[in-house]
């Protein structure tokens, strides 16, 4: 291992272009449509024992059509929650209604559930976080702290590695969007590989893109405003078990957890991943070039620093300092970078900023959860995939151990846990009401959420693995290098911490 020299003039920073890999892959879409179809009608009209309601029978019939549609990505997110709504709509419509089974439900009163997501706080709440991470975008405040940070630095690629830790973890206060996050920092770290003379996919560039994207994926677990998937969790365990989590609750359950799980990628990905040269000299030069053409800080970055801390602070002492929710103090904070001379941005640049499909996505995940709560789906599901393994009967470390290594497993084949927590929160609040257990329902749920981040293992389980991904700078075998003991970690810090810390703190 030796250094690495930059020439004596200061090297000129390339740009890099993050685009998707192209393949030659047959085109399966239609063959996944039909098969999502299918499923969707068979399992509609199987013999109905009265076990489970008709309307719980069809609600499962729309989540195994949703499920196919997810993992397979044959159409994209929004396409098929627009196709989940006509669904609802139309199956649950001529379903019995589940307050009186001698009347139909109807269309009207279908669709009011199929739309019943877009009412929920935790919607608005994704739809205030896009808006936040818009304002990082518009103003580039994002890719300025991370160039800050990293400009701090050391030349030691060791030193690197730990910067692009912290800089995933000092954005994820500030920009709720892993994929924003992701997109700030990988084009920073391969500006600096390609800067003195590596390819992107060599091993140093490995390193760097690797521990950036598992790192932002660590601090969805560790923020609650960190990540959609966390809002989701929130809204069901606000409809259906009626308790509220503050984001400083959230943050002491889940803080600590992903503190113990960066210090392990630390380690793991320096044992894994040998760069080609320990040291980079000339580093801070290329990244204070790159701080140089951002140029001194602007008025609208000022302003979205105060409203950002402010921000933060009233986030961290929700119900201690005062009354307002998260999602309440998030809104007003958009409203205030929308205003005329006080704002940071102007509509018209949000509307190209915004993934309007998230939102859309977002809201039907919701629906669709609250339908299969509502309908007993989820608990007939939960009942039909937990009951045999006798549950009620082990102790609660054993529960949530088959659980969690459930949970592991089934996202495999999703790549967005946005997706992932629609389908299995419901399923798992079902099950924690059915446990006998003396356990706190809300703490079991939370952990399982917890675990649905863990897009640890390959690069499409996350989109922000497979944004990195694009880049060419590692193969899917390098990911795997560092997924497989990261989740292996993850997995046996959950039992730990279910044995211990959040048993201590009242989570368990």
């Amino acid at each position: 291992m030796g250094k690495l020299q930059a020439s004596k003039s200061t090297p000129s920073v390339q740009t890099v272009v993050i685009e998707p890999k192209e393949t030659n892959k047959r085109n399966l879409k239609p063959l996944w449509i039909g098969l999502a179809f299918a499923t969707l009608i068979i399992i509609t009209l199987l013999p109905n024992n009265g076990d489970l309601p008709v309307a719980g029978q069809r609600g499962l019939a729309i989540l195994a059509f949703a499920v196919i549609l997810w993992v397979t990505e044959a159409v994209s997110y929004p396409v098929s929650s627009a196709m989940i709504i006509g669904l609802i709509a139309i199956l649950l419509g001529f379903a019995p209604s589940i307050a009186d089974p001698t009347v139909v439900l109807g269309t009207k009163d279908a669709l009011k559930l199929a739309l019943g997501g877009f009412s929920s706080s935790a919607v608005a709440l994704v739809a205030a976080a896009l808006f936040l991470a818009a304002a990082m975008q518009a103003t580039n405040l994002h890719k300025r702290l991370a160039l800050w940070v990293l400009s701090l630095l050391g030349t030691k690629t060791k030193a690197i590695v730990f910067g692009a830790i912290l800089v995933s973890i000092i954005l994820a206060f500030f920009v709720p969007s892993a994929t924003a996050r992701a997109g700030a920092v990988v084009p920073i770290l391969l500006g600096m590989v390609a800067a003195f003379g590596l390819e992107k996919n060599s091993r140093l560039g490995a390193l760097l893109v690797i521990t950036a994207v598992q790192s932002v994926s660590i601090w969805n677990i560790g923020i609650k405003t960190g990540a959609a998937q966390n809002m989701v969790a929130i809204g069901f365990i606000q409809d259906q078990l009626g308790i509220d989590i503050s984001w400083g609750a959230w943050f002491l359950y889940a803080a600590p957890f992903s503190i113990l799980m960066s210090i392990a990628l630390f380690f793991i990905m320096n044992m894994l991943i040998k760069p080609e040269t320990d040291q980079i000299d000339g580093g801070k030069e290329v990244i204070k070039k790159q701080l140089a053409d951002l140029g001194p800080l602007k008025g609208e970055e000022i302003r979205l620093i105060i409203i950002s801390i402010a921000l933060l602070f009233l986030w961290a002492t929700e119900g201690i300092v005062h009354p307002f929710d998260t999602t309440t103090v998030t809104i007003v904070a958009i409203a205030m970078l929308l205003a005329p001379k006080i704002g940071v941005y102007t509509w018209e640049q949000v509307e190209k900023l915004i993934p309007w499909g998230t939102i859309i996505v977002f809201a039907v995940g919701i629906a669709l959860g609250t339908v299969l709560l509502n309908t007993q789906g989820a608990q007939w599901l939960s009942d039909a995939v937990f009951g045999s393994l006798g549950l009620n009967s082990m102790p609660i470390l054993a529960t949530i151990a088959l659980v969690t290594a459930f949970n592991i497993l089934i996202h495999l084949g999703f790549a967005s846990a946005t997706s992932l927590a629609s389908a299995l929160i419901p399923v798992f609040i079902a099950l924690a009401t059915t446990i006998t257990l003396d356990i706190d329902q809300v703490g079991f749920v939370l952990i399982q959420q917890f675990v649905i981040s863990f897009g640890f293992l390959l690069p499409i389980s996350a989109p922000q693995n497979m944004l990195a991904y694009g880049t060419g700078a590692f193969t899917t075998k390098d990911f795997l290098k560092s997924g497989i003991p990261l989740t292996i970690f993850g997995y046996l810090l959950v039992l730990l911490f279910s044995a211990t810390y959040w048993k201590w703190i009242g989570l368990l």
